[in-house]
């Protein structure tokens, strides 16, 4: 999708140099690899104000993975004959920006994007160079498309589980689409006018364009300020506040 007018003028307009950071972008959606994902056009829009900006963007379809039930990094240590989280997790790290897109089922996220999370949750016990959790100092934000009612439950949901293993939140970092309640265009869809569902909706345009940008100013303040100071959030100076070698599947 191209941006709207408005949108590409901001992008034009922006005078803040985000060009050293770097996104990376989860697509949870059910469908196959091959197939086209309505929330994959949501995420276009995303993508491509980050690229306006000079942005290092990589993207991932986790339907494309097979990520093993667990909540260690690499669950074949711990009886599962393959796990593909590992492919993944280093641009995770990698990454200043972390986005998870998911579509409404039942009114959750997808059974993807609790797996994501969940390995997400696999290095909680992890720490960067100042003794913080592995993802202080990272930015989270969360894309929702459906058919119907639930963005702001599911954007809940999966915001509150980022800032909980270590990411930053900052204002408005969720945004998306539903449509007309039951059987119906989805987010993207041709409609008999032509027209494209969605494109047109400016609720969704402003929220986006809030998210990507929000996302990007937390981003550049954390990296300029070399993330969150280390004081009352260092682990070994308080303990884990867990039993040895948390996480720990016996432990549930």
């Amino acid at each position: 999708m191209a941006l709207s007018t408005r949108q590409q003028e901001i992008c034009d307009t922006c005078e803040t140099d985000f060009s050293d950071l770097k996104a990376v972008i989860f697509n949870a959606t059910l469908k196959p690899p091959e197939q086209d994902s309505h929330t994959d056009t949501l995420l276009d829009v995303v993508e491509e104000i980050f690229t306006s900006q000079s942005v290092a963007v990589k993207r991932h379809r986790l339907s494309a993975y097979r990520l093993a039930p667990g909540v260690y990094p690499d669950m074949t240590e711990h009886g599962w004959p393959h796990d593909d989280w590992p492919k993944l997790s280093p641009d995770v790290f990698d990454a200043d920006i972390v986005i998870l897109g998911t579509p409404i089922w039942l009114g959750e996220k997808s059974s993807i994007a609790q797996s994501f999370i969940e390995k997400l949750y696999a290095h909680s016990g992890e720490t960067n160079e100042q003794g913080q959790y592995a993802f202080y100092g990272k930015v989270g934000g969360c894309v929702v498309t459906g058919n119907e009612d639930g963005i702001k439950h599911v954007g809940s949901g999966v915001l509150y589980a980022l800032q909980h293993v270590g990411f930053t939140i900052p204002p408005q970092a969720d945004c998306g689409w539903i449509g007309e309640a039951g059987p119906g265009p989805s987010y993207g869809d041709e409609q008999d006018d032509g027209s494209r569902a969605g494109f047109d909706n400016e609720f969704t345009q402003r929220n986006t364009t809030f998210m990507a940008f929000n996302l990007l100013h937390a981003a550049r303040m954390l990296k300029d300020n070399g993330g969150y100071p280390a004081c009352g959030n260092v682990k070994d100076d308080l303990g884990d506040g867990n039993k040895p070698g948390w996480p720990n599947p016996e432990h549930r």
